[in-house]
């Protein structure tokens, strides 16, 4: 029996519907089993809006022996705030998290699918993460890993993540690069069986910086990573970013490693609105998550898609049997 957990996210977003509307139309996949970590009233709450279609049990804990095929884990009461984040939903959201990684890490579950958090809310809850890849990361103990972003248009990563862009240039060194080259190779032979992968790397300044010219990031570290042993196998570049989505260059690539967040987010989700998923790579433990936000401004409103949530559960059963394979 495979065994899928998925998190309430944000309490007062559009979290808990979209795992519903997932669960609706994925309950019934032979051979697995699924968790919603979410707090009792929330479940009822969202319920009583989605109609969920499958038969399912509420329990306070992990019941691996259940006979449900969703099983509710409950957190607990949570006040409800539609629409904006607060202290309650940051506390129920990073909740959920600590108790999906715990199952994973003790591999009593075999993915994690997590719902959209906002930043603003855990942090009034306290938590000192910025998101969860940095969490997942902590509690894995790892030290190599990728803020990965997957769809069937383009793969993408991201060599810093969240900080702010007047700190980019200055985190780029060769150490970090050649961390992120080694866990991207891996990931695409390893999760995605692309057993001899293209990455493109995009500069970080304009033009590449057009010989250092315009920065000497390329020319003293970007380029010397990619020409060295082994990488300049896999890895190209680096590239001009506005050249080379203009031009489509990103369709001769299986992943492109850009330099800071939006820098390839952008193109990412102008590409995969609504298919997009995020994947954080490296961990022992397998994560994903639709690449959207909480969406307050729709949320309790019955109208959010979950087209990007099904995309993630999709690439975890994916990776999840990747693995697998691998293992035999």
């Amino acid at each position: 029996m495979n065994k899928y957990i998925f998190t309430c996210g944000d309490i007062n977003g559009i979290g808990p519907e979209i795992v519903i509307k997932t669960l609706n139309k994925i309950y019934n996949i032979k051979n697995s089993k699924f968790y919603f970590v979410c707090p009792k009233n929330v479940f009822e709450r969202y319920s009583d809006i989605t109609k969920p279609k499958f038969n399912f049990n509420i329990s306070s804990y992990f019941e691996d022996s259940d006979n449900s095929l969703v099983t509710v884990i409950d957190i607990g009461n949570f006040k409800i705030s539609v629409g904006k984040p607060t202290k309650s939903s940051g506390e129920a959201a990073f909740e959920a998290i600590k108790i999906s990684a715990d199952l994973a890490i003790r591999k009593k579950i075999d993915a994690i699918i997590t719902a959209p958090i906002s930043k603003t809310a855990i942090k009034k809850a306290g938590c000192k993460y910025p998101g969860h890849t940095e969490m997942f990361a902590e509690w894995t103990n790892s030290k190599k890993f990728v803020m990965m972003f997957l769809s069937k248009k383009m793969n993408a990563s991201l060599a810093t993540i969240h900080i702010p862009i007047n700190k980019v240039a200055s985190s780029i060194n060769r150490i970090m690069l050649r961390n992120n080259f080694d866990v991207i190779i891996k990931t695409l032979k390893e999760d995605l069986l692309i057993h001899s992968p293209k990455i493109a790397v995009l500069g970080l300044n304009p033009h590449a910086g057009e010989n250092g010219a315009i920065g000497k990031e390329e020319l003293e570290i970007i380029t010397p990573l990619i020409n060295s042993h082994p990488f300049s196998k896999y890895v190209h570049g680096p590239f001009s970013p506005d050249a080379f989505f203009a031009n489509e260059q990103f369709k001769n690539y299986d992943l492109i490693l850009g330099m800071y967040h939006d820098q390839v987010l952008i193109p990412f989700k102008m590409f995969n609105f609504g298919a997009g998923v995020n994947f954080t790579a490296g961990l022992p433990i397998i994560r994903t998550s639709p690449d959207h936000g909480v969406a307050y401004d729709i949320a309790g409103k019955n109208i959010a898609f979950e087209s990007s949530m099904l995309e993630a559960f999709r690439y975890a059963k994916i990776i999840f049997q990747n693995r697998n394979k691998l293992r035999r």
